[in-house]
């Protein structure tokens, strides 16, 4: 699978370790930055990774602040991004299981390294359940965005 990543000056380390753990199952990573600790803005890199996602350039984006709000806040304004903050697994399960969730994200300074890579693998090892009344209220927020078009 080829996974986004974006993050704000907050996130540069427990960046480094999520790329570790994706490539080591054998992901395919695209690096969309901050790759530097200067004070930087957090909507540029949710909006870059929600797009990559909507225009089919990677198969899921992962997104990390300060919190985790602000950046998925931002990504969440482009249509067809389903991002979800998750600060435990198993919000990051139901977050793809009920809510097709195509984009992860969460805060360096909200949780730690190991949690966050639990929170990932939780969220990449879970499969929507399709159809149904998931598929019918994933197709009800699909259709909000069309409103407001």
């Amino acid at each position: 699978m080829k996974i986004g990543i974006g993050n704000d000056h907050s996130a540069l380390e427990m960046k480094a370790e999520i790329i570790e753990l994706l490539k080591a199952r054998g992901h395919e990573v695209v690096d969309y930055g901050t790759n530097c600790t200067d004070s930087c803005d957090y909507p540029t890199y949710g909006e870059i990774v929600g797009r990559a996602v909507v225009n089919h350039e990677i198969d899921q984006g992962i997104l990390i602040c300060g919190t985790g709000l602000g950046i998925s806040l931002a990504a969440n304004k482009v249509k067809g991004v389903r991002a979800a903050v998750c600060s435990e697994p198993f919000t990051a399960h139901m977050a793809r299981m009920h809510n097709n969730c195509n984009v992860l994200a969460f805060g360096a300074r909200v949780i730690g390294p190991e949690l966050a890579k639990m929170i990932v693998e939780v969220w990449l090892d879970t499969d929507f359940e399709e159809g149904g009344r998931h598929q019918r209220r994933v197709d009800m927020i699909g259709e909000i965005e069309d409103r407001w078009e």
